[in-house]
């Protein structure tokens, strides 16, 4: 009987069994500095320029500045420090990697007649708009009596010890994955809980007991928790613009976006506390990530003199449809002896859709005839208008969201001095946080310094960007929610080769 009503019960409960929060929202909904060699030496102050591939992703009235088809391929090795602190614990993890993260080509198309149309422009480009290659470990002895165990309580909680606990003919396995099925990931949590000996029922011989006690006392907690992370977020953008006489030009782009994420995180708990009737805690948890969404861009460009430019940009929300697959493992070790619940199932949950914020940007240019340039851009994002969709389904998340995150502004300056063949660049970005407290996710400063040679048609050029960002990361979203503190320091080195078709 128990099985039938739970089968029941599932069909009407599908729709829910996610475990999303805020940090899924941000991951991509923030885009990093990537693009040509050339971009990234103005830390990307180009939304007023154009005549760069990667400037078309700023502003898609960029490629009508191009008097003639071009091409350019861009390379990178990214460098990522995080420096961690918990409690008494001080640590440091270094990343390293090399791709190919940009490509692209415009095609430009000059009216043969009198057109006021000067010329029209087509294009397409690849570009990694975010690098999720990521890892870092936090350890140290927790003195605010914060345990896992409280992550284990809060799922429980309210929940009926029959909808969270093995039938006699079940493995933990079998009753992991129905459950899961039926009623979703927080009932998954209450079983680990509940079978690891972490969690107790008030009343063990009741089913419909929904009150429970952890099998661990205060005290201090031993703490190590690594974190690693892998995958990108990119874009397919399809451009058009056009150039109208001698000072305007505008665009738009029709971006195809896609995310590939995998992560991984390890925890292991250790205590002596007098009367704990569990001592040690290993906790593993993995996610697997896909998905794909639509955005565009509208931007125009105006030539005020032969100097002085304005820009104005704006991107869309993105539209993402995205899924998600979970493997999770538990040990535990006391007074009861060593007890593991490793499931090996996958949960493969419901797709749902995010819609990120939008964007609006503005931009100034000054040019200095053949001498060189100065560029600044300034942006301006609503992470409030972040939202989970069914929004039916999603309802204390979407509100969440709206009480936590805030409006953030992106200020972008950037610089050329050009010698002969040579072309001398640097910048300077501050991106505020996201967060209405202003330290889950800190502000982030960073700057560039590049170099370019122009050979003619072909153009070689290379860079070195570095920021530096500062996140109070908690552990856990519920129960051990004790913050790690990561200094992380991305530091780039591009090489871009560009050629006139």
């Amino acid at each position: 009987m128990k099985k039938l009503s739970l089968l029941f019960i599932g069909i009407l409960s599908m729709s829910i069994i996610n475990a999303q929060d805020i940090s899924d929202a941000l991951r991509y909904s923030q885009d990093e500095i990537q693009g040509t060699a050339r971009f990234r030496g103005l830390s990307g102050a180009f939304g007023a320029l154009g005549g760069d591939m990667s400037a078309v992703s700023i502003n898609p009235a960029g490629s009508a500045v191009f008097s003639r088809s071009h091409a350019s391929f861009s390379l990178s090795n990214v460098d990522t420090t995080n420096d961690t602190q918990y409690f008494n614990g001080l640590g440091t993890t270094n990343d390293s990697n090399f791709d190919l993260h940009q490509g692209g080509a415009v095609f430009v198309f000059a009216s043969k007649d009198n057109s006021p149309w000067r010329k029209f422009t087509l294009g397409v480009a690849y570009e990694k708009t975010n690098n999720h290659d990521d890892s870092w470990n936090a350890f140290g002895t927790n003195t605010n009596n914060q345990s896992i165990d409280l992550y284990f309580l809060d799922y429980a909680d309210g929940k009926r010890l029959d909808e969270i606990s093995s039938l006699p003919d079940e493995s933990l396995s079998e009753a992991y994955q129905e459950i899961g099925n039926v009623y979703g990931f927080g009932h998954q949590q209450g079983l680990l809980g509940f079978e690891s000996f972490i969690v107790e029922p008030d009343d063990i011989d009741n089913d419909a007991n929904t009150t429970y006690f952890s099998n661990l006392t205060n005290g201090t907690f031993d703490h190590n928790y690594s974190y690693a992370a892998t995958g990108y977020n990119g874009k397919i953008s399809f451009n058009i613009a056009a150039q109208h006489e001698d000072n305007l030009y505008l665009g738009v782009n029709i971006n195809s976006h896609f995310i590939d994420y995998e992560r991984s995180t390890l925890l292991f708990e250790d205590n002596t506390n007098s009367g704990s009737l569990v001592n040690f805690i290993e906790f593993e948890n993995n996610l697997s990530t896909t998905g794909s969404g639509f955005s565009f861009q509208l931007g125009g460009i105006l030539k005020l003199s032969p100097e002085f430019r304005v820009g104005l940009t704006y991107d869309s929300p993105t539209w993402y449809t995205i899924k998600e697959e979970t493997t999770q493992y538990l040990a535990t070790d006391g007074d009861n002896g060593f007890t593991e619940i490793n499931p090996q199932i996958i949960n493969i949950y419901p797709e749902y859709k995010l819609q990120t914020p939008a964007k609006i940007t503005g931009s100034l240019a000054y040019i200095f005839g053949e001498k060189g340039l100065i560029s600044f851009d300034y942006s301006r994002k609503d992470y409030t208008t972040t939202k989970f969709k069914p929004e039916a389904d999603f309802n204390n998340l979407n509100s969440n969201i709206n009480n936590t995150l805030t409006e953030a502004s992106t200020y972008r300056i950037g610089g050329e001095y050009k010698h002969q063949r040579y072309s001398f660049r640097g910048g300077y970005r501050f991106e505020e946080s996201p967060y209405l407290n202003g330290f889950t996710i800190g502000d982030l400063t960073g700057y560039s310094l590049g170099i370019g040679y122009n050979f003619g048609n072909t153009k070689l050029d290379i860079t070195y960007d570095q920021s530096n960002r500062t996140n109070e990361t908690p552990l856990y979203n519920l129960g051990l929610t004790d913050a790690a503190v990561i200094d992380r320091t991305n530091s780039n080195l591009t090489l871009s080769l560009s050629f006139n078709i």
